[in-house]
């Protein structure tokens, strides 16, 4: 079955632009800069050369060997592949209401096939999914990490684990139908037990709920969830098995209950308040706050189907989570990129960027973030998040420069992943 589900996403999505296996050994990329994910400033002109899917040196003048393969971006700007830690690519914002109960778990994963390339190609080369049914997200990374699809580097969680009723659990059919969803846990012991289960089923990271949410129903935002002692718990075993923790957590109460107990990122953390962005900062806590969707859930949700209720605790919940995020920018917190993509359309990603800079962060600083900030949290920060000598061959270009137009961003005109191009729309090709 899962062979013949592989064969059948292969099929869907094969292209051979996206298939490099004749990509030459070595190749140089020259463009007009450079943001390196570690320098303050771009580096001008720029070359980064490549063998295999490996950076092997990047600067402003760099050696290209005889016979190497040189592709000249001309006046675009290489980037670091973009780094998207808190994602959703076997969602999509139609089935975030009552459609979703009619979707089955391979159609989730086909969803997924079909996303995964679509961030890909908006320059995202990795990105963290956090939740997803039936672990369709651990068959679509295994599928992009075997060859078969085309797709991101990813890091997965499988279900999100929380309370009954809760934000992580389907509240959707009435009590007849006895449904909960597959990360439901109640009491530390069986929360512990959940994080083993993940983890047993190919979990790379934990995602938990700590408080009500948007898109859910029956519960709100600001309300706490998991208790401290659960938390605790089930952070405590995910950390013995060297996999860390993503709590979903709008409320203030729950935010600073998930930091005490040793929570690796909080996810949205919308009604932070001082304390929190306080204990944060002591704590070496990532924030990762979405602050794009807000537009697309207000102005878009009624037309897909999300659930009026949803639309109502937004609207009083959008701003005040950019308000916080400007306060955590000023205070110096943690801060990754993340966007909840499936809540909006996928490819859409780097729209956020703009409303990271509105919002207070430099364009230096909001490209960081997605880089080697996001890095940083993954745990990746010896393979991905910058360009030097050693990290994957994860580079993109976009014409002219995103530090003058963080907008430039939106539209990844070059990308390569592990030395293969995938897309290159800047020399007329695909």
């Amino acid at each position: 079955m899962k062979r013949c589900l592989a064969v059948l996403l292969a099929a869907a999505t094969a292209s051979p632009a996206l298939f490099a296996a004749d990509a030459p050994a070595r190749v140089a990329l020259k463009a007009a800069r450079m943001i390196d994910g570690r320098s303050d400033r771009a580096i001008a002109p720029a070359v980064v050369l490549i063998e295999n899917d490996r950076i092997v040196a990047a600067g402003p003048s760099v050696a290209i060997p005889a016979g190497t393969r040189v592709v000249d971006l001309g006046g675009a700007t290489l980037l670091p592949g973009l780094i998207d830690m808190h994602d959703h690519l076997t969602l999509m914002p139609e089935n975030l209401g009552y459609k979703g109960l009619g979707l089955s778990i391979p159609r989730e994963a086909l969803d997924g096939a079909a996303n995964a390339r679509k961030t890909l190609e908006a320059g995202f080369t990795t990105i963290r999914n956090v939740g997803a049914g039936g672990y369709s997200d651990v068959a679509l990374r295994d599928a992009v990490e075997a060859g078969e699809l085309p797709g991101p580097r990813m890091i997965v969680s499988g279900p999100a684990l929380g309370i009954t009723g809760g934000h992580c659990d389907n509240n959707l059919l009435p009590s007849e139908f006895h449904y909960r969803e597959a990360g439901v846990a109640d009491g530390p012991w069986a929360a512990r037990a959940k994080v083993r289960e993940v983890v047993k089923y190919g979990a790379d990271v934990v995602k938990i709920c700590a408080s009500g949410g948007v898109l859910s129903k029956g519960d709100q935002p600001g309300t706490a969830q998991y208790s401290p002692e659960e938390m605790k718990a089930l952070i405590e075993e995910a950390h013995r098995l060297g996999r860390k923790v993503a709590a979903h957590a709008h409320g203030t109460q729950s935010i600073k209950e998930a930091i005490l107990a040793g929570i690796d990122s909080v996810e949205h953390a919308s009604l932070i308040d001082d304390e929190g962005i306080r204990l944060a900062k002591e704590h070496g806590t990532f924030l990762v706050m979405d602050i794009y969707n807000d537009d697309y859930i207000l102005q878009q949700g009624e037309k897909v189907g999300m659930l009026p209720e949803s639309i109502e605790k937004e609207k009083k919940l959008g701003r005040l989570q950019r308000e916080n995020f400007q306060k955590a920018v000023k205070a110096g917190a943690k801060m990754a990129f993340g966007t909840d993509g499936g809540v909006y359309p996928h490819g859409d990603n780097a729209k956020q960027f703009a409303y990271m800079v509105q919002y207070g962060m430099t364009p230096m600083q909001a490209i960081q973030a997605a880089t080697v900030n996001a890095a940083e949290l993954a745990g990746w920060s010896d393979r991905v998040g910058s360009i030097e000598a050693g990290k994957f061959a994860d580079v993109i270009a976009v014409a002219g420069d995103p530090l003058a137009d963080i907008r430039a961003l939106e539209n990844a005109a070059f990308v390569m992943k592990g030395g293969a191009v995938v897309k290159n729309t800047l020399n007329g090709t695909r």
